[in-house]
């Protein structure tokens, strides 16, 4: 694994492997070790992943923080990592994030695989209320583990990866942790999603309470071009921690070349 950091760049680890190279894009109060416990069952599989500007060990990088920065600095660690063929892997905002970069037509793209991700055009459950609402989620550890308990989880965790969730939603700029919930969410890039022209899988948790399987099919399906679904059981929000061993099967089912 080679982990690179730059004072321009997030921080990101390339890990050399079979290809097309899984580039992964956290949620919202994630970071790269999110992915790990998919990335666990991958062995031998190209990989690179990212703490987004604002995050993790990208948290000093300055804004803005807005999706648009997001995907600008997604294509930036792809080309500072020389990747020429890759398929991007994005969950929840990150899931956003991947739209808008893929709608660009990146040379070397193969492929989506969006993980419960927000959808091109905002659910009607997104009001200014909500929006308020969510920007304190993350307000304090107690705060961010009800978060995790009552909303984002639909499976039990083991203590350790408990702590890592709130711990990763408090480790980020405030003014990166405030974009999401008060602007991003609410962006609607349904012409930026008619754009994408490469396969796309959208992936979605059986009780996902975030992104809900019929949200997505009704608000994110009609503007992708060549669409799949698939639905993994018993799962909430953040399917790389609650459902790695099924994730990680689907990206060996779609990509396993």
């Amino acid at each position: 694994m080679v982990t690179t950091a730059s004072t321009q760049l997030p921080v990101y680890d390339y890990r050399p492997g079979d290809g097309p190279v899984l580039v992964f894009l956290h949620y919202w109060g994630g970071s790269a070790r999110t992915w790990q416990p998919v990335l666990d069952r991958l062995p031998g599989r190209a990989a690179l992943n990212l703490d987004f500007r604002g995050w993790g060990r990208s948290r000093e990088l300055p804004g803005p923080y807005t999706l648009e920065q997001f995907a600008h600095d997604t294509e930036a660690v792809i080309a500072d990592a020389g990747v020429t063929d890759y398929v991007l892997v994005g969950h929840s905002m990150g899931g956003k994030v991947a739209q808008l970069a893929a709608s660009a037509r990146p040379a070397g793209l193969a492929g989506l695989v969006l993980v419960a991700p927000g959808p091109a055009k905002p659910a009607a459950t997104v009001t200014p209320g909500y929006q308020e609402g969510l920007s304190h989620a993350y307000d304090s550890d107690e705060s961010a583990a009800a978060a995790r308990d009552t909303v984002l989880t639909a499976t039990a965790l083991d203590d350790e990866t408990k702590a890592r969730i709130v711990a990763d939603s408090r480790s980020c700029a405030e003014e990166a942790r405030l974009e999401w919930p008060l602007r991003g969410i609410a962006e609607d890039i349904t012409s930026a999603a008619r754009a994408i022209d490469v396969p796309v899988l959208v992936v979605a948790g059986e009780h996902d309470r975030v992104e809900p399987a019929g949200v997505l099919r009704d608000n994110l399906l009609p503007y992708l071009a060549r669409a799949s679904m698939t639905v993994l059981p018993r799962s909430g929000h953040l399917l790389p921690l609650e459902a790695p061993d099924a994730l990680a099967q689907v990206l060996r089912s779609e990509w396993g070349r």
